[in-house]
């Protein structure tokens, strides 16, 4: 490969360095990470977990980085699928048996939504980020 290929196109003479990512975005991906298989938190739970920032911040980082965790797994309190990534996270979701409340006949794309009582994920049986209590 040539020295002016674009970024990100793998070098075998030069790889990449891990990405490096601000402290709060740290943070946010290692909670997204704990969250179990078939569970969810929203952006807000995140945030309460971590005693800082609120459910815009944890958004942001999720759009900025969250490629790098199981994205799926933070999600919108409403329960409605990530515009643009429904179907990847609907695949997602089925192969983990993520609990799904069928769409109605009014609902956009006739998509289903999250059940969030039952698919939402509190933190009890993992880990525990720092200071949360």
């Amino acid at each position: 490969m040539s020295e002016t290929s674009p970024p990100g196109v793998d070098h075998p003479e030069r790889p990449e360095a891990p990405p490096e990512y601000p402290e709060y975005a740290e943070r946010v991906l290692e909670v997204a990470e704990l969250i179990p298989p078939g569970r969810v938190m929203t952006y807000g739970d995140v945030a309460e977990w971590l005693e800082e920032g609120g459910p815009r911040q944890v958004g942001r980082v999720m759009a900025l980085y969250g490629g790098a965790v199981p994205w799926w797994r933070v999600v919108r309190a409403d329960g409605r699928l990530l515009p643009g990534h429904e179907l990847r996270a609907l695949d997602h979701y089925r192969a983990e048996g993520t609990p799904l409340r069928a769409a109605g006949r009014a609902a956009e794309g006739h998509l289903p939504r999250l059940d969030m009582g039952r698919a939402r994920w509190d933190g009890d049986g993992g880990g525990r980020a720092q200071g949360h209590t």
